[in-house]
C-alpha cells in the first residue's frame, strides 16, 4: 500500500475512536446529571433504571422503578413509582396516561407487560414485569459497538416489535438503547412508553431524545410511523458504529444536523447497512424505508436481512448474540444503581388536582 494510503486510514481510524470518545464523554454527562436530579434532556423527558431491594438506587426527572417481590408467590415485578406533584409540574399527564392506555392494549414477546395501576394522594403506580438483562445501551457502551450480526439480530426483534405497534396505530416515538432491555435469555423488551401514542391522525408534541429525533418532528409538522423507522436507522447506526450519526454537545446543533441529512459512515460498515441506514434516514418521509405502501415488509426485504428468518424472530427462534449473566430472579446487577435522596417526602395533592388521574 502507498504510504499516503496508510496515512488515510490512519487517520480515518483515528477520527472514528475520537468521534466515539466524543460521544461518550456526553453520555456520561447526562448520566451524571440523572444522578444528581437532572432530567438529563428536555423538560418532562423521564429515564427510569431497576432499583435493588429494598434500597432506593434509580431517580428520574419524576418517576423511578423499584424491584418488589410478592408475598406469597416470591416473583419480581417492576414497580414504576411517579411523583404526582412533578408529573404536574411537568406537564407530563397526558404522557402518563398514553402510557397505561398503550401497554394495556398490547401484548408482545418484545414489548414490557403492564399488570395493574394505581394511585394515593402523592404517587402513580405502574406494576410491570421484571426484565433482568439489563439496558442494550449498557451493553453497547461496555463493548464500543456491536459486530454486524449482534446488529442484524436486534434490528430484526425491534422491526417486529415497531410492525406490531404500527398495526395497533401506535406510534412509539422514543426508540434508543437505554428502551431496550435483555431479557434472562437475551431478547428485546421495549419499555418506557411515556411517549407512545395511539394515532388518529398525525401528533405535533416535541418529545424524545434529541439525537433521534426525525426531521418533521423538529420542524413540527407534524410527525406519525414515519419517525419510528427513523429512530431505527438512527439506532442501527449507533449500534455498528458506537455513536449515533448526527450528534453535538448542545440539542439546537444536533437538530441542524439532522436537517442537513449528511451522514458520514465509517468505513467498516458493509455497502449493504449503509444502503439500509440512508433508506430509514431519508428526509422526506413519504420517501422513508418503511412509511410506505408495503409499510415494514419494505424493510424486512431489504438485502441486509436476506439471512433473517422472518417467521422465526417473533416466535423468539434466532439465537440471541448477548446472553446476560443472571445469578437468581432477583438479581439487579445488569442495572446502574443510584443513590436514595429525599424524593419521596412529596406532599399530598390536593383533591381537585387529582382528578386527572381518577381513572388511573
Amino acid at each position: 500500500m502507498h504510504p499516503s494510503g496508510r496515512k488515510r486510514r490512519g487517520w480515518r481510524r483515528r477520527k472514528w475512536k475520537s468521534k466515539r470518545r466524543k460521544w461518550r464523554r456526553r453520555r456520561r454527562r447526562l448520566r451524571k446529571r440523572k444522578k444528581e436530579g437532572g432530567d438529563g434532556g428536555g423538560e418532562g423527558e423521564e429515564r427510569v433504571w431497576i432499583e435493588n431491594v429494598p434500597t432506593a438506587h434509580s431517580t428520574g426527572t419524576f418517576g423511578r422503578v423499584h424491584l418488589v417481590k410478592e408475598k406469597t408467590a416470591k416473583h419480581f415485578f417492576a414497580l414504576k413509582v411517579m411523583s404526582i406533584p412533578d408529573v404536574i409540574r411537568l406537564k407530563q399527564e397526558q404522557h402518563v396516561h398514553n402510557e397505561k392506555s398503550v401497554l394495556k392494549e398490547v401484548n408482545h414477546p418484545f414489548l414490557i407487560r403492564l399488570f395493574w395501576t394505581w394511585h394515593d394522594e402523592r404517587f402513580l403506580y405502574m406494576l410491570m414485569e421484571y426484565v433482568p438483562g439489563g439496558e442494550l445501551f449498557s451493553y453497547l457502551r461496555n463493548r464500543g459497538r456491536f459486530p454486524s450480526t449482534t446488529g442484524l439480530f436486534y434490528s430484526a426483534e425491534i422491526i417486529c416489535a415497531i410492525e406490531y405497534l404500527h398495526s395497533k396505530e401506535i406510534v412509539y416515538r422514543d426508540l434508543k438503547p437505554e428502551n431496550i432491555l435483555l431479557d434472562r435469555d437475551g431478547h428485546i423488551k421495549l419499555t418506557d412508553f411515556g411517549f407512545a401514542k395511539k394515532l388518529v391522525d398525525r401528533t405535533w408534541t416535541l418529545c424524545g431524545t434529541p439525537e433521534y429525533l426525525a426531521p418533521e418532528v423538529i420542524q413540527s409538522k407534524g410527525h406519525g410511523r414515519a419517525v419510528d423507522w427513523w429512530a431505527l436507522g438512527i439506532l442501527i447506526f449507533e449500534m455498528l458504529s458506537g455513536f449515533p450519526p448526527f450528534f453535538d454537545d448542545n440539542p439546537f446543533g444536533i437538530y441542524q444536523k439532522i436537517l442537513a441529512g449528511k451522514i458520514d459512515f465509517p468505513r467498516h460498515l458493509d455497502f449493504s447497512v449503509k444502503d439500509l441506514i440512508k433508506k430509514l434516514l431519508v428526509v422526506d418521509r413519504t420517501r422513508r424505508l418503511g412509511n410506505m405502501k408495503n409499510g415494514a415488509n419494505d424493510v424486512k426485504r431489504h438485502r441486509w436481512f436476506r439471512s433473517v428468518d422472518w417467521e422465526a424472530v417473533p416466535q423468539r427462534k434466532l439465537k440471541p448474540p448477548i446472553v446476560p449473566k443472571i445469578s437468581g430472579d432477583g438479581d439487579t446487577s445488569n442495572f446502574e444503581t443510584y443513590p436514595e435522596n429525599d424524593w419521596d417526602t412529596a406532599a399530598p395533592v390536593p383533591q381537585k388536582d387529582l382528578e386527572i388521574f381518577k381513572n388511573f
